[in-house]
């Protein structure tokens, strides 16, 4: 059974988890366009944490970062790569719009690698699939030709 629960980024059993998403993304990203979020920054102030749980082995995380604009920003999603191919980061995902709908925000936003960079295709098809559109930058961030800009706009009830 699939279970998503608030949790610290640092335990132990979602350390490895946050690394292998570091690891990931320092090797498919230019260092000066990586904005991947290590443990520390995941427990900052306005940051919530969620982690993916099946029969307590933890097998993802997701993250929201509230922003001063109304939406929120999504952060550190990753599935460890042994539950890969089994729809767990569109769990995940769908987790993170239901809460931010919720809580009235009026959007998520998020920033993944851009086209040319091929690691990150399949997490592109997925927001796309989910009703995510291209868009400009997100609050906090330039333009950056190796990102790519995504928004989807939450309508209660929807």
């Amino acid at each position: 059974m699939i279970d998503i629960r608030e949790a610290d980024p640092g335990s132990e059993d979602l350390r490895p988890i946050i690394q292998a998403h570091l690891a990931h993304s320092w090797g498919a990203t230019p260092q000066t366009s990586n904005h991947t979020l290590d443990v520390e920054a995941l427990r900052e102030p306005g940051i919530r944490f969620w982690a993916l749980y099946e029969d307590n082995t933890a097998l993802g995380c997701g993250a929201l970062k509230t922003l001063p604009d109304g939406t929120a920003e999504v952060k550190s999603v990753h599935v460890i790569a042994a539950a890969r191919g089994r729809g767990l980061a569109r769990v995940m995902m769908t987790h993170l719009a239901d809460l931010a709908r919720d809580e009235g925000l009026s959007a998520l936003v998020l920033e993944t690698g851009a086209a040319h960079l091929p690691e990150y295709d399949a997490a592109r098809k997925l927001y796309e699939a989910l009703g995510y559109s291209y868009c400009d930058p997100i609050y906090g961030y330039a333009l950056d030709p190796n990102s790519a800009f995504m928004r989807l706009a939450l309508e209660p009830g929807s």
